[in-house]
């Protein structure tokens, strides 16, 4: 319904992507241009070849086009990125969230909430699957959150945890909720 608001020179949006799905753009079209445009960047960057732009195009359109020879690659890209933009969006909303109740920047929040949807995301790609990493973190759980538990203990000791806290917290939604 959303797609079809959005009028395209005589169709939808939604019809639009459907057929560029047919025609196979975001099989082979969008993985063959990010697989070659990176691995030209990287030939580039080392510069391996000196200045030799045709022998790196050459090497990134050889090797684009026989990665996607077989259906690993299309399959791959075609799980990956729905996940992670799923995963960008969890942090996106940690952000707010930690945006509305606090103000000092805490960085190592933001890295373990990224650590962690980065690992569920790798996870559930790479087919330790769905029901076997899940099996896995469900078996080892407690083991995690024991050694989390320590470490976080640890570090509190020795004063380097959690990194200043004392900072006086002037958000808006904090100052509300304080009554002030």
């Amino acid at each position: 319904m959303f797609l079809d608001v959005f009028a395209f020179s005589g169709g939808s949006i939604g019809t639009l992507l459907s057929q560029w799905e047919q025609f196979g753009v975001f099989s082979y079209v969008l993985p063959f241009l990010l697989l070659f445009s990176l691995i030209f960047g990287i030939l580039s960057r080392a510069n391996i070849f000196k200045e030799n732009k045709g022998i790196n195009a050459t090497i990134a359109l050889a090797v684009s086009l026989m990665a996607l020879q077989f259906n690993a690659v299309p399959r791959f890209f075609s799980d990956i990125f729905p996940r992670l933009g799923i995963g960008l969006s969890v942090i996106l909303v940690g952000l707010i969230l930690i945006g509305l109740f606090t103000d000092s920047n805490m960085p190592w929040i933001m890295f373990s909430v990224g650590a962690v949807v980065f690992f569920i995301i790798i996870g559930t790609t790479f087919e330790f699957g769905t029901s076997t990493f899940w099996f896995w973190f469900q078996q080892y759980f407690p083991t995690i959150l024991i050694v989390a538990i320590i470490l976080i203990v640890i570090f509190a000791a020795m004063g380097k945890f959690p990194p200043d806290f004392k900072a006086k917290n002037d958000s808006i939604f904090a100052r509300a909720l304080k009554g002030e």
